[in-house]
């Protein structure tokens, strides 16, 4: 919010400076976010009456105009300007006045010159070379009474600060000029001037039917017709430079009038044509299908949820947001009906974003308007349409349907002085809300309050005890040193943080992508089989109503957005949380009631594996293969097991479950070749999704001693079926009795030939393992080998059914 200085200080002037008021107002919750000059630094600018314009006799577009500026003799000064004629007042620069300054950063100085061989004795003034507008059409025009000779900034008052609030929406009663100078006179205890609105004594007896149908839409309604009003009558200028300080242009008189009050009052009106209504005026909730043009020339459609006032043949205007375009006053109105009305926040709040727009008036509406000052108001708006516009007013039409009635509210003085921290008795924390004009109500150490009805933020115990301490002042709160000892937490050595696991995964050739926890609906029952997931009750976008139940889906959005861009090569990973259903879960601080809300790391490939390489030419596509490895080194020096499974986003003979000491952790695999399609992808990404505490785990570092001794090797030959799995197969030799000599197992050759040949049979293949024994206290003998050895074959025979290859 935006206002000028001295409309401040016309209902509250306290004895303090520019930038006193504004540190009050902040400390007091009013945020002053910027002040700023109405106007740059200018000199010598006093007000000129032109005498005389004439014809510059060396050029078509100059005029010589004879200047009278207060100082005796009249100037000859030469201007440009189309509006340049004699009888006007305006700036004129005197020689030696230095203007603001340009693009350069210097100020402009007014020399005596001559142009085209005509001399010029000062410079005459458009709003633009003075800054104060970017109009550049001609020469600012001043008022004909104003004083000639008088200094431009003193009749223009331009020696004024600009204001600019950045207030929360429980400050909507500051939403004014006279709003910010209630809370002033309660911050500094300077006198409050609250004009008063004497009744205007009614013209004629005409009155517009009115019918309010909808009370939890409007609680008050209240309106008058005015007849025979000048609509073409010029705005004076003291309300053009206040508006225009306030940030708003001037349109109209009749407009200019109802947005100066709002400003003023924080009251929105609207003033109808009245003869374009079509007999008597209904509020109402709308109803499908109805349309309305509005003032800004789009149209709209509306439905039961959205407020309107309408005539007896259509809608006129969407409650408390904006009017129609069909009754708009315009040049040729003679007879307005000027409406103020309180509208229910909770009826206008969210009605104007479903539109696209905002407005002023629903931005004040959704948050409350004082119900007790509509009459009041219209009698204010009628007194500056008649001063201004003339006309003949009609009595107000008053309609009280559902005014809110405000409940008392308790403060215990007690209470408040624990929860500010610092001491206060009852007294001060009444004499507080009293500068507030609460009228409170003490007894013992309870206070008692009725707020009143321009205040809406008030409803709890807490409110009051905001109010209290800002008005006692935040400077006031004592400096308390916290109590309790501050005491280190070392990081369990059993436990590696978030950091560490980014830092390997950046190192393996991954980057991070950190995305919302909203997902489609869709992906949750197409990736995670999850035909119930969490609903939002008020998404943020549509295509974000529920909160997932995997990562997935928000890595292959990632994905499809990296390859719209012709992205080659993907290797991304986000660390997050997803959200599961379970009953079992209760409300803490940390938990909600029914929902579990573990923490996944998932990753996705897709492209090469090393990208462009010159030592490895014609790569393919990254395959499970490669992501396993990354996996492997991600959970090393743990051992994790992979056993072929099912996922409902995974390749059904492609997709493997992660295990960690038997316990499952997760999945990886190819993408399911339906969803590929899906998602209009040019070759299948490899995922992975691992729960994030197992991959944090890690076991405890032991010392073990270097072997005295060179462990023995010894390679075999296996055949086994088809369906024996790597992972089977090292599981048995792990678990044969060799005495405890063996030390290692690893896999490096598997031969299946496509004919059976070589004592393979059909459906059999050969792997081939190496063994590495050893003792670390003594060589190990022939004997003590051969009998590892046949121990290991033997335990293949027996729970595989393998024999030695010859």
């Amino acid at each position: 919010m935006q206002f000028p200085e001295s409309w401040l200080r016309e209902f509250c002037n306290p004895p303090l400076t520019t930038q006193q008021i504004a540190d009050t107002l902040t400390m007091g919750g009013l945020e002053v976010e910027e002040l700023r000059p109405v106007a740059p630094p200018f000199s010598k600018v006093v007000v000129g009456h032109i005498l005389e314009a004439v014809q510059h006799p060396n050029a078509d577009r100059l005029r010589v105009c004879r200047v009278d500026v207060g100082q005796g003799e009249a100037l000859s000064i030469v201007c440009g300007a189309p509006n340049a004629r004699p009888g006007i007042r305006v700036p004129c620069a005197l020689v030696g006045a230095a203007l603001p300054p340009g693009e350069d950063g210097k100020p402009f100085q007014i020399k005596l010159g001559k142009l085209r061989g005509v001399e010029s004795q000062g410079m005459l003034c458009s709003a633009r070379e003075l800054q104060l507008s970017e109009d550049h059409g001609g020469l600012l025009e001043l008022p004909e009474d104003t004083a000639v000779g008088a200094d431009v900034r003193d009749v223009l008052r331009l020696d004024d600060t600009l204001f600019t609030l950045k207030l929360t929406p429980n400050l909507a009663h500051a939403l004014s000029v006279h709003g910010v100078a209630r809370e002033l006179a309660a911050l500094t205890g300077a006198p409050l001037r609250t004009p008063e609105f004497h009744p205007m004594a009614p013209a004629h007896d005409a009155k517009l039917p009115v019918t309010v149908s909808a009370p939890d839409l409007c609680g008050r309604f209240s309106g008058r017709i005015v007849r025979s009003i000048d609509t073409r009558a010029r705005t004076p200028q003291w309300m053009v430079d206040r508006l225009a300080r306030c940030g708003q242009r001037s349109v109209s008189a009749l407009v200019d009038i109802s947005n100066y009050v709002m400003f003023e009052f924080g009251r929105p009106s609207h003033i109808f044509d009245l003869d374009k209504l079509h007999g008597r005026m209904e509020v109402r909730w709308g109803r499908k299908g109805e349309q309305l043009k509005l003032l800004n020339g789009s149209t709209v459609e509306v439905d039961e949820t959205v407020g309107v006032i309408a005539d007896e043949v259509q809608v006129e205007s969407l409650a408390g947001i904006m009017g129609g375009d069909a009754t708009a006053v315009s040049d040729d109105t003679r007879n307005v009906y000027v409406e103020a009305a309180f509208w229910h926040p909770q009826a206008i709040q969210g009605r104007s974003r479903r539109y696209n727009f905002a407005t002023d008036a629903g931005h004040r509406f959704e948050r409350g308007v004082d119900p007790s000052q509509t009459v009041a108001h219209i009698e204010h708006i009628t007194r500056l349409i008649v001063e201004i516009c003339g006309g003949e007013p009609g009595p107000i039409d008053d309609h009280v349907v559902a005014v809110p009635e405000r409940q008392p509210v308790r403060l215990r003085a007690s209470r408040a002085a624990r929860v500010i921290g610092m001491p206060l008795t009852p007294a001060q924390c009444s004499d507080a809300l009293a500068r507030l004009g609460l009228q409170p109500q003490l007894e013992g150490d309870v206070i008692t309050v009725v707020p009143p009805p321009h205040r809406f933020d008030l409803a709890i115990e807490e409110d009051l005890i905001e109010e209290v301490v800002r008005i006692v002042g935040y400077e006031q709160l004592p400096t308390t040193p916290p109590l309790a000892p501050v005491i280190a937490r070392p990081a369990s050595e059993s436990r590696r943080s978030r950091f560490a696991l980014r830092r390997l995964l950046a190192a393996l050739g991954w980057q991070e992508t950190i995305n919302f926890s909203f997902v489609e609906e869709r992906w949750e029952h197409e990736l995670a089989g999850n035909p119930s997931p969490i609903r939002l009750l008020n998404p943020i976008a549509s295509p974000m109503g529920v909160m997932r139940s995997t990562l997935l889906g928000s890595l292959l959005q990632v994905l499809r957005h990296n390859l719209d861009r012709k992205a080659e090569r993907v290797r991304v990973f986000e660390i997050g949380r997803v959200f599961l259903r379970d009953d079992s879960i209760t409300t803490s601080d940390t938990s909600v009631r029914g929902v579990h809300q573990p923490m996944r790391v998932a990753g996705l490939a897709c492209g090469t594996p090393d990208g462009l390489q010159w030592g490895r030419r014609g790569q393919g596509a990254v395959d499970f293969f490669d992501v396993k490895g990354d996996l492997e080194s991600l959970l090393s020096p743990r051992e994790a097991r992979f056993e072929a499974a099912t996922h409902p986003a995974l390749h059904p003979g492609r997709c493997a479950r992660v295990l960690l000491d038997g316990t499952p952790i997760g999945f990886v695999g190819e993408l399911h070749p339906r969803w590929r399609q899906s998602w209009e992808l040019p070759a299948a990404p490899v995922l992975f999704e691992l729960d994030l505490d197992a991959v944090l785990a890690r076991r405890l570092a032991s010392f073990v001693p270097v072997p005295r001794v060179q462990p023995a090797e010894r390679d075999l030959a296996v055949i086994v079926a088809d369906t024996v799995s790597h992972d089977e197969l090292l599981r048995v030799v792990r678990a044969a009795d060799t005495g405890g000599l063996l030390q290692g197992a690893q896999l490096f050759d598997v031969y299946k030939p496509q004919q059976p040949t070589g004592g393979l049979a059909a459906g059999e293949k050969s792997l081939a393992i190496r063994l590495t024994l050893g003792d670390a206290q003594a060589t190990l003998t022939d004997e003590q080998i051969e009998a590892a050895v046949r121990a290991v074959v033997e335990a293949i025979g027996r729970q595989l059914q393998g024999r030695l290859r010859a």
